[in-house]
């Protein structure tokens, strides 16, 4: 009997061809099995029925646990061809129609072992030890299909040992595309600042010797650089803010193992099984009671990012176990993409490291590091990058025919290429603020679509913010194609998300509550307080928080005490602001009295003002009301810091009033929200209770109205998106109101509800414009 077997899914890099031979080997099946590119592997296989059926069962079941099956497609056939074994056949070139490869993984416990076995000499405290089922992959590839030559591996010949383990089936590194050994594979050095090599016989033993010593070192990965130090003296955290100008922004750490991470924070079994799995993401965990590490790493903040090691590299750091942690952060300065070449490594980075641990393994595409946390017992992404990309988005109708590329916001970018209903997400890119981020911005979709072998494009597809210079990168890639150029509201694309995550049907609608810091709007304010009802092609802004002024626009971003006093001015007149600021928040303002004056008289005379519902300003300024935060030095750290400030307080200890407005949408008063603050304030309420009650009272509000636009307009799924869904006290008070009501409350999971998750909005309502 005779069986032709097609397999799709993610079955490149994964061991799976491997696995195949080893099962049919093991059953005497003859026949082959061919890796076809991008249309996952073809097997054919001759024997008994009942043994081909085992075989099949034995795929189903037991394939490798990296690989993922979408589809089996079975063929019985009579005749048989007198196969006289079973054998791998040379794969196909890729056809472009997916892309099957796995993200990076991270190394399996197979090859740690081999790492500390000292009688496994070729591989003993290898750093860029890998196998059939673990090793880096994305950042390695070059093209599709998945075979060496493909790789940046390609640079170097297996030694005659490692080429016998490559050739043998009998070998877990049987066909195994990245990996290598002492003998033959990629090696480091340790260098100091100046370039000059000062250990490549043990450079890591030495670069443990610097950590104790609290020098910072830059480690060269394989999808980027780490800065390392240690992360219980205040001394090399101070030394390490000052050089890179990141007064508070947290630093992430990585420890050797889980036992070691509950030595400080709070681990639950799903977020131990997150830290465990083969992505290896930075995890957000509460600090414990116990927490021992340097406050410097995350301060104002209760929780701290942590992750595991995942390749060889990070391993020899921790092997004398000197650290319960090193904190690793991307060696990267700012409004430049990581260096991936040794020399700009050296160049961009000796202001900041000491010494570089550097290797001469190219990196062909970098891969931050993913950041992820539970909420509501639910995965919620940050950055979806190493360990995820480039894992697809289904699409959530059909646009077989429809390639199209979309470039993202401005803000935490990624990039999403759309090809047969697969949306493939990029990984993270970063702010698209300077041309050296949109270059890299362009090489990562670039990549994307080769992998693809889109020949064409149909569309490109941005923001509506004219100024973004992904906005710009579109509409010359649209004209340079003859594409078409469709712009999507950003704050529609976060919709469109939410509903493609749960595969709501085009035809219907939901209800968006869509909440962040800004978004280009239609009437070109700020928008960023929304309630939509939206489908994938079209929305109608139904309800928003009140239009608040920006004196000197995004300067209100960076000192929330400008948002605060614009917000109040609504309430207040300038003397009773003057009044105020003077005696509460003047060092909230950097040019104390004279901005202060600056700033009335803008607002008086409504010059040089922006206008913003951004949910964000309103909880910058009550960061701000509370003394919390009075300057924003990273990305949403007043609102962040409020809503861990929010934690030590009780969120029903207040009842704000906040009154609507009905004109043809609704508004929602947020400056009688912020004026009460203040007078509660100042009536010495305990500001914990002001800040929890605050964000309570408000998320309260919005879901209240939400529910009844659902009922009214007869909706099922009411979803949030937007940057504010990070906030967790918020979130979950969205859920529980709106489930109450039993209506489907729909909360992000695979998607980023932040501006990493916009380009696959924009993707899916490109599509669906293009389709209609």
């Amino acid at each position: 009997m005779k069986c032709t077997i097609h397999v799709s899914g993610i079955v490149q890099g994964v061991g799976f061809r491997p696995f195949i031979y080893r099962q049919a080997t093991s059953l005497n099946l003859l026949g082959y099995v061919l890796n076809l590119g991008n249309k996952g592997v073809k097997i054919e296989i001759e024997g008994t029925k009942e043994k081909i059926e085992r075989f099949i069962k034995e795929i189903k079941e037991n394939h490798p646990p990296i690989s993922r099956i979408d589809d089996i497609e079975v063929q019985w056939i009579e005749e048989e061809s007198g196969y006289k074994e079973f054998k791998i056949l040379k794969s196909l070139k890729s056809s472009g129609d997916s892309i099957v490869l796995p993200p990076d993984i991270s190394i399996c416990d197979d090859c740690l072992n081999d790492f500390k076995n000292e009688k496994y000499s070729r591989y003993y405290r290898y750093p860029f030890i890998a196998c059939s089922v673990c090793g880096p992959r994305y950042t390695t590839v070059t093209d599709l299909p998945y075979d060496r030559p493909f790789t940046t591996m390609i640079e170097f010949p297996f030694c005659k040992d490692c080429n016998i383990e490559y050739t043998d089936p009998k070998y877990r590194r049987y066909h195994a595309q990245t990996f290598a050994c002492n003998v033959c594979g990629p090696h480091f050095k340790l260098y100091n600042k100046n370039g000059t090599v000062i250990d490549e016989g043990d450079p890591f033993k030495t670069a443990v010797k610097l950590l104790k010593e609290n020098h910072i070192v830059a480690l060269m990965g394989n999808g980027g650089v780490h800065l390392v130090s240690r992360a219980i003296d205040e001394t090399i955290l101070e030394l390490r803010r000052r050089k890179r100008k990141r007064k508070f922004k947290p630093f992430a750490v990585m420890s050797p193992s889980i036992d070691t991470i509950k030595t400080y924070a709070i681990v639950s079994p799903k977020e131990e099984k997150l830290l465990n799995s083969f992505r290896r993401p930075i995890v957000l965990l509460e600090k414990s009671p116990d927490y021992y590490l340097s406050e410097e790493i995350s301060p104002g903040l209760t929780n701290i990012g942590v992750f595991l090691p995942y390749s060889g590299m990070h391993y020899l750091l921790f092997e004398n176990n000197d650290f319960p942690a090193l904190i690793m952060t991307s060696g990267n300065i700012s409004n430049l993409p990581m260096a991936t070449d040794r020399h700009n490594v050296l160049e961009e980075l000796k202001g900041i490291a000491d010494y570089f641990l550097l290797h001469n393994r190219k990196i062909h595409q970098r891969s931050d590091d993913s950041v992820l946390f539970l909420l509501n017992n639910k995965t919620t992404i940050i950055r979806r990058s190493r360990g995820f990309v480039p894992e697809h988005i289904e699409l959530p109708f059909s646009a077989e025919d429809v390639n199209l590329v979309a470039v993202g916001p401005e803000l935490h970018s990624t990039a999403s290429v759309l090809k047969k209903n697969r949306i493939y997400p990029s990984q993270h890119i970063g702010d698209v603020n300077s041309l050296e981020i949109l270059d890299f911005l362009d090489e990562s979709i670039i990549h994307l679509t080769e992998l693809l072998k889109m020949q064409s494009i149909d569309a490109y597809v941005c923001d509506y913010n004219p100024v973004f210079l992904s906005t710009k990168l579109a509409q010359r890639k649209a004209k340079e194609y003859s594409s078409r150029l469709i712009q999507v509201q950003h704050h529609h694309a976060h919709a469109a998300a939410i509903m493609a995550e749960y595969k709501i049907n085009p035809d219907n609608q939901i209800i968006g509550i869509i909440l962040d810091g800004v978004g280009y709007g239609k009437d070109g304010k700020a928008w960023g307080g929304e309630i939509f009802l939206s489908n994938y092609e079209n929305f109608e802004r139904m309800a928003y928080l009140e239009y608040h002024p920006m004196p000197a626009g995004d300067r209100c971003v960076y000192y929330p005490v400008r948002m605060l006093s614009a917000i109040l001015s609504e309430k207040l007149s300038s003397a009773e602001i003057r009044n105020l600021v003077e005696k509460e928040y003047l060092e909230g303002l950097p040019h104390g009295k004279n901005e202060l004056e600056v700033l009335l008289k803008q607002i008086e005379s409504k010059t040089n003002l922006a206008y913003t519902s951004g949910t964000g300003r309103v909880l910058d300024a009550l960061a701000a009301l509370l003394k919390i935060c009075f300057e924003r030095t990273y990305e949403g750290e007043p609102a962040i810091r409020l809503e861990h400030y929010a934690k030590s307080g009780n969120p029903k200890a207040i009842k704000f009033k906040i009154p609507l407005k009905s004109n043809k949408e609704t508004i929602i008063e947020t400056s009688d929200l912020i004026l009460q603050a203040l007078e509660h304030y100042r009536n010495g309420i305990k500001p914990q209770d002001i800040a929890a009650s605050a964000q309570f009272c408000l998320s309260s509000k919005i879901a209240e109205i939400a529910v009844n636009l659902a009922k009214k307009e007869h909706i099922k799924h009411v979803g949030l998106s937007g940057g504010v869904a990070y906030n967790k006290a918020m979130t979950i008070n969205f859920k529980n109101y709106i489930e109450k009501q039993n209506l489907a409350f729909l909360q992000h999971e695979l998607i980023p509800p932040g501006d990493a998750g916009v380009s696959i909005g924009q993707a899916i309502v490109g599509a669906r414009l293009l389709k209609k």
